[in-house]
């Protein structure tokens, strides 16, 4: 090759390599993943805080990672929707605390029972006004029967108990809640489970329920208990079973 044409080439060549390292470098940056997260995540039916964790760390406790992480689109940590693109960050060193309320709380939906109860305290107890015409010599007949006015305001709970109904709150939740009890707080099977998500005493008392409640819980108690277990990664206890 003529020694001219050998300098050109080699001329050219050096000045490509600028043009060429800075491509590389950009195709590079823009194959770098944003500092901090591991994945996106979109949700599918029946998911849980808990059950992406365990999917991504190996571990379902490490679920307030995720809560934190995406506090601007989720409310309630056990109400997440379908649909939903979650962000998950690497594994931090010290894993978050859990947030003091897992989900809203359902104690306002029991309070219309009880003063309804209340109200009608004064018709059952209507018929001893008549009392003190029987006994009209002795004026003291209204003190004694006085009390049998306050029986109704005494077993005004155990009223509302039977009486409370519910469907729920989330689309996961009232799935249980329809499949399980249609709704009653209070029904009891034929083989021991019991309320609105059909509990076994053994699942009743591991996720937080009084051993006592057991048969006779409020609507509130329930759903604390239910919070317990979702947040737990508990949705296997229904998900198989309801096709929720």
């Amino acid at each position: 090759m003529h020694p001219s044409k050998t300098t050109h080439a080699a001329v050219q060549q050096t000045a490509q390599r600028p043009t060429e390292l800075l491509s590389a470098l950009m195709r590079a940056k823009a194959k770098t993943p944003e500092s901090g997260l591991l994945a996106s995540y979109k949700v599918r039916s029946g998911d849980s805080l808990s059950a992406i964790a365990q999917h991504f760390y190996h571990s379902s406790s490490v679920w307030p990672v995720i809560f934190w992480a995406n506090h601007g689109q989720i409310r309630w940590a056990n109400e997440i929707s379908t649909g939903q693109v979650l962000r998950i960050p690497v594994k931090p060193t010290k894993i978050p605390a859990a947030p003091k309320q897992l989900g809203p709380t359902a104690a306002p939906v029991a309070a219309p029972t009880h003063v309804a109860a209340a109200q009608y305290a004064p018709v059952q107890s209507a018929p001893a006004q008549s009392a003190p015409v029987q006994s009209a010599p002795a004026q003291s007949a209204p003190v004694e029967s006085a009390p049998a006015q306050y029986a109704p305001a005494q077993s005004a709970p155990a009223q509302a108990v039977p009486a409370a109904n519910y469907s729920g709150s989330s689309g996961l939740q009232q799935c249980i809640i329809s499949r399980e009890s249609g709704g009653n707080s209070q029904v009891m099977n034929g083989s021991g489970h019991y309320g609105l998500y059909q509990f076994s005493a053994s699942t009743w008392q591991a996720y937080g329920g009084s051993a006592g409640s057991f048969g006779n819980a409020s609507v509130a108690e329930q759903n604390t208990v239910f919070n317990n277990a979702i947040a737990a990664g508990g949705a296997s206890n229904w998900t198989p079973y309801d096709g929720c």
